[in-house]
């Protein structure tokens, strides 16, 4: 085993799952670090076919560098038809090209941060002997239902969840979801928590993991792109997108901002009603979609393959986000003040629908919760959409209203003095303060 290298600067190495939803709140947090922290230098891991895409859209600090490793998959198409078979890749291909990373690199991280859905780091870091951070990308409270599933499979009490918000089996699917659980199990086994939310609006769940882990737990959410967010407002102004553009003509909250994510997708059948029934509610939309652009552009939308999530949301035009309900989205959509129409599709996407529904209250659901799968209909959503867009809806107005104090909570959280950024600054101290002893 080799011993730490004297360096003048110290170093982490940060492994994100090769996702979209894990690699943005990955690379959004160390941005963060890195901008605290100048002299901090990080190096972020990625599979070749990632680093292509986000070498062209993402200008990092000069302290952040790429290094690449093999894909685990051949290509993003088996990824999609086989969501399975790429989260074992993950576990299985992934660690010996990491752990051969570490060996060459000029300094020893003081600390790996991974993603918490990649379950064979914390074995790692015992073995090259770093401690390892786990950035958890889901919500606290999902989090939780992972840590004590089986309990909650015996309907036991346990703290902030409820058996009721657990779709079955899980999230995972069945065929991974014993490796799974046996993986979560590590969790206990990380140096330091960090949780990419805010901790007011996920206090219960976050105080109660503090009593039961030893470990510091940190709330450093909402780890979105705002750093990228206001350098496009400010000083690209000659360099417009046109769906900008576009949201500029429309007059204020008249927009519906539609996108399902960038990875599941509903039914063929339902996503005819979907398109149907927007098309006749007659609102204002811009639509986030891979299909043909024909197909979903009506007299008053505007659909595009892809756009600067947050800038849209924030854009005065746009007075609601339909959402499959991604914890990504789900943050940016309350940063934002953007009350959301929900149809989650898997994984955390339902127990999120919940909390923004049922707690939060900054949303309706399309689909009503029922145990068979049934199709919501295009005069459903066209009336859905309608009341929903409705200005003056006494409903609407109050959820207006709960989703912008709200966003008063999680800005202020992100300001200077906020939880957030306390929590990101002792997580520096912590990990800084490790290396010098």
């Amino acid at each position: 085993m080799n011993s730490p290298l004297n360096v003048s600067k110290p170093s982490i190495l940060a492994i994100p799952f090769p996702g979209r939803g894990h690699i943005n709140p990955m690379i959004n947090f160390c941005r963060q670090l890195a901008s605290k922290q100048p002299d901090l230098l990080i190096t972020f891991v990625v599979t070749e076919e990632w680093f292509e895409l986000l070498r062209s859209e993402t200008k990092l600090p000069a302290n952040i560098s790429y290094e690449t490793i093999p894909n685990v998959i051949p290509s993003e198409l088996v990824r999609a038809s086989d969501h399975s078979g790429f989260f074992k890749a993950v576990q299985t291909k992934m660690e010996e090209p990491v752990e051969w990373l570490i060996h060459r690199l000029d300094s020893r991280p003081v600390v790996i941060i991974f993603d918490f859905f990649m379950f064979w780091v914390p074995r790692l870091g015992i073995k090259v002997n770093i401690p390892v951070a786990s950035l958890v990308p889901v919500s606290a409270q999902v989090f939780s239902m992972f840590m004590h599933y089986h309990l909650l499979e015996q309907k036991g009490d346990i703290p902030v969840s409820n058996v009721s918000d657990l779709p079955s089996p899980l999230y995972v699917g069945q065929e991974i979801l014993p490796e799974f659980l046996e993986g979560t199990s590590w969790a206990k086994k990380t140096r330091y928590l960090l949780f990419t939310a805010v901790y007011e609006l996920e206090q219960k769940a976050i105080d109660a993991l503090r009593a039961e882990f030893s470990m510091p737990v940190y709330a450093i959410g909402p780890a979105i792109p705002d750093f990228s967010l206001k350098q496009n407002c400010l000083t690209n102004k000659d360099d417009v997108p046109h769906y900008i553009e576009w949201l500029d003509n429309q007059p204020i909250d008249s927009v519906l901002y539609i996108s399902q994510g960038s990875f599941l997708s509903v039914s063929s059948d339902q996503l005819d009603e979907i398109v149907a029934g927007v098309l006749d509610s007659g609102v204002s939309y811009l639509w986030v979609t891979k299909m043909e652009a024909s197909r979903v552009t009506g007299e008053k939308g505007l659909a595009v393959p892809w756009c600067d999530q947050l800038r849209v949301l924030c854009h005065p035009s746009v007075g609601g986000f339909w959402s499959h309900c991604g914890w990504n989205s789900t943050k940016e959509s309350v940063f934002a003040g953007v009350p959301m129409l929900t149809m989650p599709i898997k994984f955390d996407q339902v127990p999120n629908s919940n909390v923004i529904v049922d707690d939060w209250k900054i949303g309706w659901r399309v689909k009503r919760p029922t145990a068979v799968e049934t199709l919501v209909t295009r005069n459903e959503i066209a009336a859905l959409v309608n009341r929903f867009m409705d200005l003056k809806n006494d409903e609407g107005k109050m959820m207006r209203k709960r989703v912008k104090e709200l966003e008063a909570i999680a800005r202020q959280a992100t300001a200077q003095g906020g939880s957030s950024e306390n929590d990101i600054d002792a997580f520096i101290h912590n990990i800084l303060q490790c290396n010098r002893d």
